[in-house]
């Protein structure tokens, strides 16, 4: 496996730097966003779209640095009730993969989106109860007349390309665990499958590695973020958390740095069933600690991640007969 960096948490450093920094931490592959939740700091989709040129700088100034491109992330609710910010959004997807193409990548990052209510609104309605019985034919409609026609449209368009497309499964999103995740992909086609974030996973009460195996097969790519919970709050007010990010401190649940949610044996773990189902790509670093200093918080997953990666298949030791 290898090891990489969702490079948004560098938004304050141009994109030279960026990559001078990424190289400098020993690390083997970037991760880069390119719209919608990201800033995009560093990719001016646009250009990228229109000019070869312009696409050959940006991978030049990757692999310059003796770099790989992991993948493209437009992660952004692709089915918001809003129509212009919708409109927005799916335009950086179908530019994202376009551009994925062109750059010779076979893996776009996204979310699955989260319509509104049926009647109207501008609002993303999340639908995770069965009781009042509305939740439930909200939930209906929305995967008929959203969900599906939507996802049916952009998987056809991600295999024209020949492009994976790696769903981040996210709480507030309507493909957030297993389950949601291969409905979509039922819908979508067998190019749709899992960018594997367990910081997401932990606060809906999921393991992640058992998570791995319920996907094997289907996992493109994996993010490297971690989940620190509180047991005295979460068995207080459980792990259903509205307060804002500012309230880290008093929340049941904050992401944290790789290692200070969950110890080396749980990420050696989450490695080896990995490896079990084939997995041998990108982990890539995302950093939303708000305890720890940014390049502290990156500067310490990169020591305590690099010893625990398993290495190429190659590698591995054959059992003697």
């Amino acid at each position: 496996m290898k090891l990489g960096l969702y490079m948004d948490i560098l938004n304050d450093m141009s994109f030279t730097e960026a990559l001078d920094y990424a190289a400098g931490l020993g690390l083997d592959a970037v991760e880069i966003g390119t719209g919608n939740f990201s800033a995009a700091p560093h990719c001016q989709l646009d250009e990228l779209v229109r000019s070869p040129a312009a696409r050959d700088d940006f991978m030049g100034a990757i692999t310059d640095r003796g770099l790989t491109l992991s993948a493209l992330n437009c992660s952004g609710n692709l089915l918001d009730p809003h129509p212009e910010r919708r409109r927005r959004c799916q335009q950086v997807y179908y530019n994202t993969v376009r551009v994925a193409r062109e750059l010779g990548l076979d893996i776009v990052i996204t979310q699955s989106g989260c319509p509104g209510a049926p009647d109207g609104g501008t609002y993303p309605n999340w639908v995770t109860a069965t009781w009042p019985a509305e939740y439930v034919e909200c939930g209906r409609r929305q995967w008929a007349e959203e969900v599906t026609p939507f996802w049916r449209e952009a998987g056809r368009f991600a295999a024209d390309h020949d492009m994976k497309i790696a769903i981040e499964m996210h709480h507030g999103m309507v493909a957030y665990n297993p389950r949601s995740l291969l409905q979509l992909r039922d819908i979508a086609g067998d190019l749709l499958g899992a960018n594997l974030d367990p910081s997401h996973l932990w606060p809906q009460g999921m393991e992640p590695t058992v998570v791995v195996q319920g996907l094997a097969g289907c996992i493109w790519h994996v993010h490297a973020k971690d989940t620190g919970i509180d047991p005295n709050e979460a068995a207080l007010n459980g792990l259903l958390e509205i307060r804002p990010w500012d309230q880290s401190f008093e929340r049941s649940w904050a992401f944290r740095t790789v290692g200070y949610g969950h110890g080396e044996l749980w990420w050696r773990q989450f490695f080896s069933a990995l490896r079990k189902t084939g997995f041998d790509g990108v982990v890539s670093m995302e950093h939303e600690d708000r305890w720890m200093g940014r390049l502290e918080g990156l500067e310490k997953s990169v020591d305590f991640l690099k010893p625990l990666l398993l290495n190429d298949q190659q590698d591995v030791i054959a059992p003697r007969a």
